[in-house]
């Protein structure tokens, strides 16, 4: 049986290893953050509806899928559903993570829900896969470790988009700087076959569904990247038996 202080030092390593592993994805997210302040206030959204918006929702491509539907004054299903839509991956990533933490009390896990995304997704399966599930020690000082600071980062560089859209120059590009800084995060986050698939088909569908209405696009390469890496991945498991 552990002491309450030999948990306390295992977490507290596994935070400093999850910090270790993530801090380099900090500008990306920083710079996305940036972005999305900017691009609610010039979707015509009041500086504390941006406020509200970024503090509540946590979910940058629901924002910038969104965004232009609020400003054509789409109908609110829609808005609703769309979001929805783009964020169903985040259920896939809650499936992959509960089992993990299913020890903690519910309001604990609806917590920790709250901060799970796309990064959390890129580092904890590596370090924790699915066989040490029932080997809690660990697991909690990581996942802080890889979601806080992200969404400190994400809630800063937000609130500076917001409160600089008129100041901050077009012509620093930082849209384009953060795309460039996520692609460097997401290829070493392709660890298999099947992720690589849903990369390739949803940028593929990205790039010829550019010019849909309301960046539907977006929605549309969402899905069809999803379904590619589920059905690659019913392959991969096909072969192997």
């Amino acid at each position: 049986m552990q002491t309450k202080a030999q948990a306390r030092h295992i977490e507290k390593e596994a935070f400093q290893e999850g910090w270790r592993a993530s801090a380099s994805t900090i500008p990306a997210v920083l710079a996305w953050g940036i972005v999305s302040g900017m691009a609610m206030v010039k979707s015509g959204m009041t500086i504390w509806q941006s406020l509200a918006m970024t503090l509540t929702v946590y979910a940058g491509s629901a924002q910038f899928a969104v965004l232009p539907l609020l400003a054509a004054h789409t109908p609110l299903i829609v808005i609703f559903l769309t979001a929805m839509i783009v964020n169903l991956r985040f259920v896939i990533f809650s499936a992959a993570v509960a089992p993990h933490f299913a020890h903690l009390p519910w309001y604990r896990r609806v917590w920790y829900g709250y901060f799970n995304g796309d990064i959390s997704m890129g580092f904890f399966p590596q370090r924790f896969p699915a066989h040490t599930v029932h080997q809690p020690a660990g697991k909690l000082g990581f996942f802080e470790a890889v979601c806080y600071p992200g969404w400190f980062a994400w809630q800063v560089g937000a609130i500076v988009g917001i409160l600089l859209a008129s100041q901050i120059p077009e012509s620093w590009n930082i849209g384009f700087a953060g795309t460039l800084a996520l692609i460097a995060i997401m290829i070493p986050m392709i660890i298999n076959r099947a992720a690589l698939a849903g990369v390739i088909v949803s940028g593929a569908v990205a790039v010829v569904a550019i010019n849909l209405p309301y960046r539907l696009g977006l929605l549309l390469a969402v899905v069809i990247g999803m379904a590619a890496a589920m059905l690659a991945d019913k392959f991969i498991v096909k072969e192997k038996e």
